[in-house]
């Protein structure tokens, strides 16, 4: 979908919230000689900002839509099956999805998970 900024922020965030929040959910925007790798939706999230509350699932998987863009896809694979991994396999979810984990918390288990798969 091509849209003018302010209607593709408000799409994405509509659409981000229906199914998870702006912590899950990864973005990406192309241009004809650029590409900017950014979590799917904007949040500012002045009400969670150093609480270690934030969700790390969006700017994780949006790293590994980076790093399929620099061909660089079993790097990409590795971190994004441990990823579904934490969420498969474990209880962690952050306050964003009425867990407890914090951001610190989520993300060493992601760490975890990657080192059980080298």
């Amino acid at each position: 979908m091509i849209t003018p900024n302010l209607y593709g922020n408000i799409v994405t965030n509509v659409a981000t919230g229906l199914i998870g929040g702006p912590g899950v959910v990864p973005g990406a925007n192309f241009g004809s000689r650029v590409a900017i790798f950014e979590p799917g939706a904007r949040h500012i999230g002045a009400d969670i900002a150093g609480k270690n509350r934030a969700n790390p699932t969006a700017l994780t998987l949006t790293a590994c839509m980076m790093l399929r863009h620099l061909k660089l896809d079993q790097y990409a694979d590795l971190i994004e099956k441990a990823v579904y991994d934490v969420y498969e396999n474990t209880n962690l979810r952050t306050p964003d999805l009425f867990g407890t984990a914090t951001t610190t918390e989520f993300t060493y288990e992601i760490i975890k998970n990657i080192r059980k798969r080298l």
